[in-house]
């Protein structure tokens, strides 16, 4: 099979092209000719060895990928040669809690990615591919937009009528963004250019702020919510934003934090959650189980992913450079 491998502990030139030998599914597994992946953050800080490279090397990176079904081990009758399929972000992760077993087992991290053209998965592990969704578009879910699902719907409980904010134009808050407003919320975003304003203005955000003109974009939030808080946040940014995210959530808001944008340590105004009542949630990806409720409410209104930009594999260390760049607007994909 060809593959990209992670080869030493920092940069891009760590990251080579290989061949490997093919591997072959056994009982209960499914080999799946992956046909496109994903790049999330994560990614880019394993190649990078930004703050610690998460598992040994050398290492397949990417946790995101979908492709067809080329060949059934034992006992499978879940899928059949042929079949689109896309793999969670943590395939033992089927229903029920979280767990650190879950989460050593993340795809790309401590375990062998999806940057390859073959891949061996537990059948029960898989999801269907809807059929209006390209593989390019599926492989763009695993990791961003089930997190966003699970920080809104399953750990956020979100109504119609909140009020959500997104910090940002990553792959997470453009489909918080899309499920926000699906659930009938209102969303006010933050970015750092305006012309990325303007995109967002676009797919549907009520209002937005350019954090690099004025940064105090915490004050513009209660302006903006008649000085109550948003609802819910989608945080990203981590440690340079988490405090600002704290003043703009109402009192009983939510807070589901997802990145560490800004690093991963700061010194936090603790009084904020205690005397305001704040949520604090941190999410780290979902469930199967979670990823199937996403897929088929997006499936009832044929909601599409933003992808930013397509790349091929003999490309993959310009995608790594692109979302480097942070000029990219929702999910940057290889195709296999």
């Amino acid at each position: 099979m060809h593959a990209y491998q992670i080869t030493g502990t920092t940069g891009l030139d760590s990251l080579r092209a290989v061949t490997l030998p093919d591997p072959a599914p056994g009982p209960g597994e499914i080999l799946v000719r992956v046909r496109a992946t994903c790049l999330n953050y994560r990614d880019y800080m394993n190649v990078m060895g930004i703050r610690g490279v998460t598992g040994p090397v050398p290492r397949i990176p990417c946790s995101d990928g979908a492709g067809e079904v080329a060949a059934v081990g034992a006992g499978v009758t879940l899928f059949k040669l042929g079949d689109r399929v896309v793999c969670p972000f943590m395939p033992s992760w089927l229903d029920g809690q979280y767990s650190q077993h879950h989460a050593s087992l993340a795809l790309g991290g401590a375990v062998d990615g999806l940057l390859r053209d073959l891949a061996v998965v537990r059948a029960e592990s898989l999801l269907p591919v809807p059929s209006y969704l390209s593989l390019e578009a599926a492989a763009t879910l695993p990791c961003a937009a089930v997190t966003a699902w699970d920080a809104l719907h399953c750990r956020g409980e979100l109504k119609a009528g909140e009020t959500v904010l997104i910090l940002g134009t990553g792959g997470v808050s453009i489909f918080a963004l899309q499920f926000a407003k699906l659930a009938g919320a209102r969303v006010l975003a933050t970015t750092s250019c305006d012309v990325k304003a303007k995109r967002l203005l676009e797919i549907g955000a009520d209002a937005v702020h350019n954090y690099k003109s004025d940064p105090d974009w915490d004050k513009w939030v209660l302006s903006q919510t008649g000085g109550l808080g948003v609802d819910k946040v989608i945080e990203i940014g981590g440690a340079e934003t988490l405090n600002r995210s704290l003043k703009a959530t109402r009192f009983g808001g939510h807070i589901a934090l997802i990145g560490v944008l800004t690093g991963t340590s700061a010194e936090v105004q603790t009084v904020q959650i205690l005397r305001k009542g704040i949520r604090l949630d941190g999410i780290y990806v979902g469930s199967r189980e979670m990823f199937a409720q996403m897929l088929a409410e997006m499936e009832r209104v044929k909601l599409q992913p933003v992808i930013d930009s397509v790349y091929e594999f003999g490309q993959t260390p310009a995608a790594f450079q692109r979302i480097a760049s942070g000029r990219h607007f929702g999910k940057i994909v290889i195709r296999v």
